[in-house]
């Protein structure tokens, strides 16, 4: 028997406000309640340990749904219950689940990946785009990643169908939860996520759906754009790496914008020039990383280039923080770290002298530890703007 790991984290509103004593049930396809617990100060729970099929079955095709499907409920007093069905469990891989714990948004049932499910293949598009006659906020003069982005629920001419606004880093993960499998190879994962983020910085940068008189940025249809699914889970590994690539994108040594990234499973739809989504994985197992997969698909010139600009986070990261450090940003990640802990107790507060001593590298530690990153007690990329996230949050949710 194959396990995967369940983690479960709720919230009161938005990540700034954990939510406590959380009553969350785990049913299995056949209804039978699996585990039954309550969320800690952190509003978090344990990991769950539950069982998957056999980790080969995501590496062909051909075999069976490589994937065991789970329902889990939350429950608090004085909030709506809400009810996620099918979270989806992969060997070897950890599930996150988040709870936002409002009356805004019904039970919610999350539909196969792309890769299993039937999905209306993408309608094929220019990989670069003729740029809309700037006006008003009409196309960036640089490429930006955006604070959110907003994701019609719908075909982009149905006007009955929800918007919603997410995160953009949220968003990614969420595509490629949909998309792919999290148990595929490390450098395959990157290659995916890779051509998500283009694809979505491209709908940005061109502001493709605005400048045609839409409110919204991007849609969830696979036939122009990319699977999402309003409050599925995504895994560990998929948020691992988007941490760590988000703010990269693939474009060409003469080409100012983003590289519209299309793709296709490569094997019911095949296209010249697309990412193959087997076929990358098929690549990364032969040993390939994930520039040279890329490469494969949308052509040898191709470069990653790293947008400057991240919308909603008052410092840029400027290097890795850790004990011996001193200065500013040391001050700032102290600041943040201590109205952070004001919703979050665990995290130790800290004299804000601008010395990264055992104490600074503690809170950091119990940071990581609480928002499922890597433990190492390190500011590294990741952990900086995964820390101005929940700051801003936290500010928001005081304010």
């Amino acid at each position: 028997m194959s396990y995967g790991l369940l983690r479960v984290n709720a919230f009161l509103s938005s990540v700034g406000y954990p939510a406590e004593n959380v009553r969350v049930q785990i049913r299995d396809e056949t209804g039978e309640l699996i585990s039954e617990l309550r969320t800690d100060e952190e509003g978090q729970l344990p990991p769950v340990r539950l069982p998957a099929p056999p980790a080969e079955y995501s590496q062909d095709s051909e075999m069976p749904r490589p994937f065991s499907q789970y329902d889990v409920r939350a429950e608090l007093e004085g909030y709506n219950d809400v009810e996620i069905g099918n979270v989806q469990i992969f060997p070897d891989s950890t599930a996150v689940q988040n709870f936002s714990m409002v009356p805004q948004y019904e039970n919610i049932d999350i539909p196969y990946p792309v890769l299993w499910g039937d999905f209306p293949p993408k309608i094929p598009e220019s990989d670069v785009k003729k740029l809309p006659f700037p006006s008003g906020l009409a196309v960036l003069p640089e490429v930006v990643v955006p604070e959110f982005v907003v994701v019609h629920n719908g075909v982009p001419s149905d006007s009955t169908a929800a918007n919603y606004t997410v995160g953009f880093k949220d968003y990614i993960k969420n595509v490629a939860s949909s998309e792919i499998y999290a148990s595929w190879n490390k450098e395959a994962l990157k290659a995916n996520i890779l051509a998500i983020i283009s694809f979505t910085l491209s709908r940005v940068y061109t502001e493709w759906y605005r400048s045609k008189g839409y409110d919204f940025t991007i849609t969830n249809s696979t036939a122009y754009d990319q699977a999402f699914t309003f409050g599925r889970n995504v895994f560990q590994e998929i948020s691992d790496i988007t941490d760590e690539v988000f703010n990269l994108y693939i474009t060409r040594p003469n080409l100012n914008q983003p590289l519209f990234t299309q793709y296709s499973d490569g094997i019911r739809v095949v296209r010249d020039g697309w990412l193959s989504q087997w076929g990358s994985n098929e690549l990364a197992a032969q040993g390939f990383s994930a520039i040279q997969i890329l490469r494969q698909y949308y052509g040898f010139d191709i470069i990653l280039r790293e947008a400057k600009k991240v919308e909603g986070i008052p410092l840029s990261f400027t290097g890795v923080l850790q004990r011996g450090s001193t200065g500013s940003a040391v001050r700032t990640i102290q600041s943040q770290l201590n109205v952070i802990s004001n919703n979050y107790p665990l995290i130790p507060k800290l004299a804000e002298d601008g010395i990264y001593g055992e104490k600074t590298a503690q809170a950091v530690r119990t940071f990581q530890e609480i928002f499922d990153m890597p433990i190492s007690g390190t500011v590294n990329f990741p952990t900086w703007y995964r820390i101005s996230d929940v700051y801003n949050a936290v500010t928001n949710v005081e304010g």
